[in-house]
């Protein structure tokens, strides 16, 4: 952070330096921090009026009922699936019908995988049928399937310590759930870690924060120069029965059937729609959420309700007539859920534009009740965005958190763009997540609600303010 000194009455006086777009004259920051406080104040009214028209108003319920017509009608939209081509045309269309402007799909290329049928029996100590999910990017096993005794193991420490038993095995994890960012690398890695010593398959336990017999699939990773074995979840149920039959020393025996199959990639398309700016149109505000979702459930929370409420966000801003200084941009992405790969495609093509981007925003984890807003970004950006937030006391939602991601989003974050996402109730998330209990039944209209309007205020003050979002 740099500061302009000034002496006072033989006293010191820092200022703040103000950075980004339309701020710098001759060298000198326009206007001091309490300036810019007052000027986000004076958006009090326009925030109230977004909140009354989101949850108490004729939009209240919008978002809801425009995401049920969808998913239910659609269903689940895997990469590479006529499903996800079907919903992106549909979503094309209602964008135009919306009213928004610049309309328009990116093509852009994704990875077409489908698990094809999938089976797994406990043959010992007893007939058991195991329910599975298979790991998106996972090989098949053979069309006789893969019989073998099983390893069961509760880290990757103690694989590596087990090593020498687990050749010509499947190697079941039975990990805890400490939380999903340090839990998923048993699902990311496990089948590399059990391929290098030698295992034959792997079952690793759904990374879930709570379960009823519910597996969640996701995607895993293969690694160059490690043989490629066929990998799945399982329930928590079954991993956690497996390990202590194993802890009594009983042997298990698995029968494995999987079908996936890996096609050449396929074309898809990113899906934007724009109001465009007033005064700095070149310059953007990108509000997203990602169409793509799993091939079980419908997709409704992941991410269905993020793509709907960033939908609704710039529906709730045309609505009331308005028009920010610079430009709001909806990004639908595809193929979110293989690494982000429609979204690393888009940062390619605009990256040139990245001095341009004030702010990126992604809601990709929930449309519960809204918590807050996570953030990354300068210090002063963040002061800036705590002022912002607290526009949203009549919700009574006016934390800033840290570490605003996304996995559509991480590309500009780390180039140094302000990175926004909405936090609400994870732990019960990773109930559903990747899981066919990802329908709209876990959906509820007033919560999505108010997660529309803080999204919808968040992005429309920070597009309408003079000075774009300062970096470090």
């Amino acid at each position: 952070m740099k500061f302009l000194i000034f002496a006072f009455f033989g006293g010191v006086h820092l200022l703040s330096l103000c950075s980004g777009k339309a701020i710098y004259k001759n060298g000198i920051c326009k206007r001091t921090f309490e300036e810019i406080k007052e000027e986000i104040a004076s958006y009090g009214d326009v925030a109230k009026a977004i909140i009354n028209l989101a949850v108490y108003g004729k939009a209240q319920n919008r978002s809801y009922e425009r995401l049920a017509l969808l998913v239910d009608t659609v269903g689940p939209r895997l990469s590479g699936s006529k499903n996800l081509e079907k919903a992106i045309q549909i979503m094309y269309q209602n964008l135009q019908q919306d009213g928004l402007e610049n309309v328009h799909l990116e093509p852009v290329r994704i990875p077409h995988w489908e698990r094809g049928e999938e089976s797994a029996v406990m043959l010992e100590p007893r007939i058991h049928k195991i329910a599975i999910l298979g790991l998106g990017s996972s090989i098949g096993t053979p069309p006789e399937g893969i019989t073998a005794e099983v390893l069961v193991v509760t880290s990757f420490d103690e694989l590596q310590r087990r090593a020498s038993e687990a050749r010509g095995k499947i190697v079941v994890y039975n990990q805890p759930y400490i939380n999903y960012s340090r839990t998923v690398q048993y699902r990311t890695q496990g089948a590399v870690e059990a391929a290098k010593v030698g295992a034959l398959a792997s079952l690793i336990r759904s990374v879930a924060s709570f379960s009823i017999y519910s597996p969640h699939t996701g995607i895993q990773e293969y690694q160059d120069g490690v043989p490629k074995i066929p990998t799945a979840c399982i329930t928590v149920e079954d991993a956690e029965m497996m390990s202590r039959m194993a802890s009594h020393g009983i042997k298990i025996v698995i029968q494995l059937k999987m079908g996936a199959k890996t096609y050449p990639d396929t074309d898809s398309f990113n899906t934007v729609a724009e109001i465009t700016g007033s005064k700095y149109p070149e310059q953007v505000v990108l509000v997203s959420g990602h169409l793509d979702s799993w091939d079980v459930g419908q997709g409704a929370m992941d991410d269905g309700g993020g793509a709907f409420i960033s939908w609704e966000a710039l529906s709730l801003i045309k609505d009331l007539g308005l028009r920010p200084k610079r430009t709001l941009r909806l990004v639908l992405w595809t193929a979110e859920e293989q690494g982000g790969v429609g979204a690393f495609q888009y940062y390619q093509l605009h990256k040139v534009n990245i001095s341009n981007y004030s702010l990126v925003m992604e809601s990709d984890a929930g449309t519960f009740l809204p918590t807050g807003l996570q953030f990354t970004g300068s210090e002063k950006a963040r002061a800036i965005m705590e002022e912002v937030m607290s526009l949203l006391q009549p919700l009574n939602i006016t934390q800033v958190l840290s570490h605003g991601e996304g996995t559509d989003i991480n590309f500009w974050i780390q180039a140094g763009v302000p990175g926004a996402s909405l936090l609400d109730d994870l732990y019960k998330y990773f109930f559903f997540h990747h899981s066919h209990g990802d329908t709209m039944t876990v959906m509820d209209p007033k919560q999505m609600n108010v997660a529309a309007a803080v999204w919808a205020v968040v992005s429309y003050v920070v597009a309408d303010m003079e000075e774009m979002l300062p970096r470090s």
